[in-house]
């Protein structure tokens, strides 16, 4: 009986939290399904009336959409190759002993903090710029013409400044990893005579699978919706160079005034992501099986 109370009187305490996230997820939501439906335009006022799924249609045979989801998808698997490969070789280096470690890693991780924004202007204005940025002065002392990166290569150039904010999080995953290896294996294998190529890929890299896996799960899900790196360095161009589907949701809903095309996006890009989540979580629940 007392067991009965104390889980009544746990869901009581929990059922306000509980309450407000659901309101605030669910809430949200239904307006952007509701809107969807509607050709609702904020330059014409009043004039609101139910299409069915015409946004959808319009939205999905827009050939600004094809090209936005190349390029989301592209941004993805280009961040989470580049944060993988940095992420494994940090976090191989950080493993080992030697003088300053404890500065080193604050200063590998410090990244991770830093406002998407402000990392953005930073990138654009003191590294990427081709007058007064970083790179322009390299290239211009070694008698090089400056490169403009956001002009002519704009969604490499995001996909760098991205893998640069979360290279950190890979590197704190997958060390945490690392040093949960078993020291004796690794010595055990380096008498037995194999070498430190042979010791990191079949001893090392085996380890490390399940945190790469959950790297990926994660970095996913928010690299799905970038945005103001965006914003602040190309505005998705040139044209559409560098447009993702999020970035494309905010033209139609914001510069365009679209909101039931923007709603319709958006439903798509729920869609979207939810697919991509349940067939990630699916994969780490195999390899945590095996």
């Amino acid at each position: 009986m007392a067991t009965k109370h104390s889980r009544a009187a746990a869901r009581l305490m929990i059922s306000p939290a509980v309450l407000l996230l659901l309101g605030w997820m669910i809430v949200p939501l239904a307006m952007t399904l509701y809107f969807s439906f509607q050709r609702y335009n904020l330059l014409m006022p009043g004039m609101e009336e139910f299409t069915g799924f015409t946004n959808y249609r319009f939205f999905l045979t827009d050939p600004a959409f094809f090209a936005a989801l190349l390029h989301t998808l592209q941004l993805v698997l280009g961040v989470l190759v580049i944060t993988i490969v940095g992420g494994v070789l940090l976090a191989l280096l950080l493993d080992q002993p030697f003088w300053g470690q404890g500065i080193v890693r604050i200063l590998v991780i410090a990244p991770f903090f830093v406002m998407p924004t402000v990392s953005a202007l930073v990138w654009k204005n003191m590294f990427l710029n081709p007058v007064n940025g970083l790179f322009a002065h390299i290239a211009k002392f070694f008698g090089l013409q400056p490169y403009d990166f956001l002009a002519q290569a704009p969604l490499a150039s995001i996909i760098g400044i991205v893998s640069w904010q979360w290279l950190p999080f890979a590197t704190l995953i997958l060390l945490t990893a690392l040093q949960s290896l078993d020291q004796e294996q690794l010595e055990a294998a380096e008498m037995d005579g194999a070498g430190p190529m042979s010791r990191f890929t079949y001893i090392m890299l085996p380890h490390l699978a399940r945190a790469i896996t959950v790297v990926i799960l994660i970095q996913t899900i928010f690299l799905l919706s970038v945005f103001a790196e965006i914003l602040v360095t190309t505005n998705g161009g040139p044209g559409t160079a560098s447009t993702n589907l999020t970035y494309l949701i905010y033209v139609q809903s914001l510069l365009q005034f679209d909101v039931g095309g923007g709603s319709a996006g958006g439903v798509v890009a729920i869609i979207l992501a939810n697919i991509v989540a349940i067939f990630l979580m699916r994969m780490i629940g195999k390899n945590l099986e095996s």
